[in-house]
């Protein structure tokens, strides 16, 4: 049995007013848009399902949840726990239920997103394709505040859930946070940035006709009748993801515009399609299928309507849907009830024009919202017909795994209501890059070259507004130079039968380029060609690598500014001559690990495991220990991981050299096996005037009676350590920013 995690805050009612806003409602939505948890749920358009504006914010619980591991946040608990998503949802759900009679859609529940990827739990499917993005498959927020309009009448209510929590009623505090919001003045829109020139798939135009034409033969062999086959964008992004949501809500306002800002990633949704209304045992479903663009004239508008409401083949494929529909929610409904109200219904958006249908029923006694969520999902109008046969072609043809896309956003009530929309139209803005997918169905009689160019046409209100940002914004490619060419970054290409990919057999060197000019570069380049005579053969390249870094720095316009620069070196494929070696140099802006911290110094964990290899007198890329160690330091807060040796002895962090200073006496760490640090040498150097350099064995106790600890590397310069395993060490004011200001 499963034991969910005791919430120290109870549920009593929901207190209601109803108030006047002073601004728009989107306006007020943006006051509360930077807040960690907050979904925006806009309904636009004058159709039959644009009825309300709701805005949740400052979340009293959060869950969210990967395979099945299970995080819940409360403002006094941060609690793990092992879980399935669907049972850990019908958990809270059930354990905050609140018997309401309300004419409002919701007034207390959870909001946010289940990703598509949750069909791995409710059906046992291969996994074949990439997770590149790694974010939650269930990402869901119980807001202490919702707002809610209704559009025709513009009556706004307020919303706050009464709680315990700690034994403490939180409905004043509640009351003054939304209060002292209302009242900040409007934001300043910051803009957004982003190019499309900078658009790219993860398929070529080729590769994706190829796909469909897989698709036609899984059909003709009787495996499937209908395949939902998606291309995914990706392109750089920047400023704030509020300001396109509301950039693409006023040139494009579909019936589900849906913001979530969930803290280190952000969903933008502008999608046409409800997937799941429930309010009490009524059940609605709004099936899409059918897709042309809208014309550039009265005229051709017209015709493309007409030849949409005359298809056969997307009749078809929306009847095939809906069949499938009705199935999936008969699962769950009273028998005989469910039925299809409205067929073939043509709907008119801003780009594009869509057929839909709806289909309804009644919700059978014992039967709750997870129960018709677990029947349903992922909607069958984007997986295909039969869906579990569908999904799996979808994740054998599609590289990356989808998450939010053809999942649902919307919001799960505590009272027996429910409003989900499909997931489509739908960005994902996470640590500067945009990711949106489009696709479309595919049948036997598809033509591959029209359904590619439909994926690009769903795609255009989201490039439009991009191409248009408020902010200008100049089209940025990362350059590189590799085998003797500078070339975008994107055309870098090793073959994965590289000895560099299979073993990490390659060499590299980290270069700090201040305005133009590489910091140390004969010494990084002595040290290079050392390792390159000892691993890879007698004659290092015959490379003026000074103008190759030039040339890098320039293509990518860091001329005026500190840059990382990174020369790499790789065996190359075993069937080919050694002088085939693969040689890369890239650039990029440089940011100092203090930049932003309030600290000025760096706290160290040391990793459990000692390390001794030959490999650690020279920087190959056969780097895993050393990214393993710094990824245990982070897990533990700590900012770099302490290398041992098997003896106990300290050797280095795991991306630089350390220093003890004490007295008049700078020690440095000896090991059988260490990486010569450039920088070190530097600061050993300038050191020599004021105190004795000692290489000698350094234990972690050492450390404590330190009158400094340094880290440096040719990035950071020198930098002090503050803690070592959480506790305190002893620091010199002003030594390191002494040092740096003579060898950086």
């Amino acid at each position: 049995m499963i034991r969910y995690p005791e919430i120290n805050v109870e549920l009593n009612g929901v207190y209601t007013q109803d108030i006047i806003l002073s601004c728009s409602f989107i306006e007020t939505a943006e006051k509360f848009a930077d807040i960690e948890g907050t979904v925006v749920l806009l309904s636009g358009g004058d159709l039959d399902c644009s009825n309300y504006h709701i805005l949740a914010t400052k979340p009293w619980l959060s869950i969210r949840g990967y395979d099945k591991q299970m995080v819940c946040k409360t403002k006094h608990q941060d609690i793990q726990f092992s879980a399935d998503p669907f049972l850990t949802l019908h958990h809270f759900l059930q354990r905050y239920r609140q018997k309401l009679n309300t004419r409002l859609p919701v007034e207390a529940g959870l909001f946010g997103y289940l990703a598509y990827d949750l069909k791995d739990h409710l059906e046992h499917l291969p996994r074949t394709s990439v997770d590149d993005l790694k974010l939650p498959q269930i990402c869901m927020f119980a807001p202490s505040i919702i707002l809610i309009q209704e559009k025709k009448t513009e009556k706004t209510t307020l919303c706050i859930p009464k709680r315990v929590e700690n034994n403490q009623e939180t409905l004043p505090e509640d009351l003054l946070f939304f209060q002292t919001m209302m009242n900040k003045k409007p934001a300043v829109d910051p803009g957004f940035h982003g190019y499309r020139r900078d658009v790219t798939s993860n398929f070529t135009k080729n590769a994706y006709i190829e796909s469909i034409h897989k698709i036609q033969e899984y059909i003709a062999s009787g495996h499937i009748y209908q395949v939902n086959m998606s291309q995914r964008f990706e392109m750089e992004f920047s400023g704030s993801a509020f300001s396109l949501y509301k950039s693409l809500f006023q040139s494009n306002p579909a019936p589900f515009f849906s913001f979530i800002e969930a803290g280190d990633h952000q969903i933008v949704s502008t999608s046409p399609e409800r997937f799941i209304q429930q309010t009490g045992d009524r059940i609605e479903t709004r099936p899409i299928k059918g897709t042309r663009p809208r014309g550039k004239n009265h005229e051709e508008d017209k015709q493309m309507e007409k030849q949409l409401a005359e298809s056969k083949k997307d009749d078809a494929e929306l009847s095939m849907i809906v069949d499938l529909l009705r199935n999936d929610i008969g699962k769950v409904c009273v028998g005989g009830s469910v039925r299809v109200s409205q067929h073939k219904r043509l709907e008119a958006y801003e780009n594009v024009f869509h057929l839909v249908s709806i289909v309804e029923g009644n919700l059978a006694p014992g039967k709750n919202s997870v129960d018709l969520i677990q029947a349903t999902f992922p909607g069958g109008s984007i997986t295909g017909c039969p869906k579990i046969r569908a999904m799996e072609i979808i994740d054998e043809l599609e590289p990356c795994r989808r998450h939010i896309y053809t999942g649902s956003i919307g919001y799960i009530s505590f009272h027996e209501t429910m409003d989900l929309s499909i997931a489509i139209r739908t960005a994902t803005i996470q640590e500067g890059r945009l990711v949106f997918s489009a696709g479309g169905g595919i049948v036997y009689d598809s033509d591959p070259e029209k359904e590619f160019q439909e994926t690009l046409h769903k795609g255009k209100t989201l490039l439009n507004v991009l191409k248009t940002s408020s902010t200008a914004y100049t089209a940025k490619t990362d350059y590189v130079w590799m085998n003797g060419q500078i070339i975008p970054k994107k055309d870098a290409k090793i073959s994965i039968a590289d000895l560099g990919v299979q073993y990490g057999f390659g060499l590299f060197e980290t270069i700090r380029v201040n305005k133009s000019n590489p910091a140390y570069l004969s010494e990084h380049l002595d040290r290079f060609n050392a390792a390159w005579k000892a691993i890879i053969d007698p004659h290092p390249p015959d490379l003026t690598w000074e103008e190759i870094i030039q040339q890098v720095i320039s293509s990518n316009r860091l001329q005026d500014q500190t840059a990382v620069v990174k020369i790499m070196a790789t065996w190359g494929t075993p069937d080919t001559p050694k002088k085939n070696q693969n040689l890369m140099v890239s650039a990029k802006p440089y940011i100092h690990r203090l930049s932003g911290k309030k600290e000025k110094g760096i706290h160290l964990i040391t990793y459990p495991e000692p390390r001794q290899t030959p490999l650690a007198n020279y920087k190959t890329t056969n780097y895993l220990y050393y990214f393993l160690a710094g990824n245990y330091a982070k897990e533990k807060k700590g900012d770099e991981a302490l290398i041992l040796n098997p003896d106990q002895t300290v050797s280095e962090t795991n991306t630089a050299n350390i220093i003890l200073v004490k007295r008049d006496i700078a020690a440095v760490p000896e090991s059988i096996s260490v990486l010569p640090g450039i920088m070190a040498n530097v600061v050993c150097k300038y050191l020599t005037t004021g105190f004795t350099i000692q290489k000698k064995p350094v234990y972690q106790q050492d450390f404590f009676h330190a009158d400094q600890v340094i880290i440096t590397n040719s990035l950071v310069g020198a930098v002090p350590v503050i803690s070592l395993d959480k506790k305190q060490l002893k620091s010199t004011p002003g030594l390191c920013q002494q040092i740096n200001d003579h060898v950086l």
